[in-house]
């Protein structure tokens, strides 16, 4: 069985990993990070858009881990990190729908301050109505 936790470096996101660590200690914990991509791009400037994607999500994999690291008290935890460029909701229903090792999500409460901390309350809405495994949201 594998956790995934949604993460977008927020507090509710913090303590999402926080839950996950201490309720599933002996389970494979995968966080998720989801760079966001813009709708409503077209035409030519597609692919200048996938190219400025693909380079967001290098530099954010890079210090990912270490991000993650900081909030986790011990050292003997297992986790993997892994990135994907769309839709927050989407992208963390589409992983969990397409690997059979996820069997529970996990996932903040909102997001980030500001008029994105109402959008992102949303994402935690969707993911709960569209996973197609049990969600558990922390506040």
């Amino acid at each position: 069985m594998a956790v995934l936790v949604a993460y977008d470096g927020s507090a509710p996101a913090r303590k999402a990993v926080e839950h996950a660590f201490e309720t599933f200690p002996d389970e494979e914990i995968i966080l998720l990070r989801v760079v966001e991509a813009a709708e409503g791009s077209t035409g030519a400037g597609i692919e200048l858009l996938k190219d400025m994607f693909r380079e967001r999500e290098k530099k954010i994999s890079e210090g990912f881990g270490d991000e993650v690291s900081n909030i986790i008290s011990t050292d003997d935890v297992e986790f993997r990190t892994e990135t994907a460029v769309g839709q927050p909701a989407r992208a963390v229903v589409a992983f969990a729908e397409e690997n059979d090792e996820v069997e529970h999500v996990i996932i903040g409460s909102h997001g980030r301050d500001g008029v994105s901390r109402v959008l992102l309350g949303s994402v935690a809405e969707t993911i709960v109505r569209r996973s197609p495994v049990p969600v558990t949201v922390v506040r």
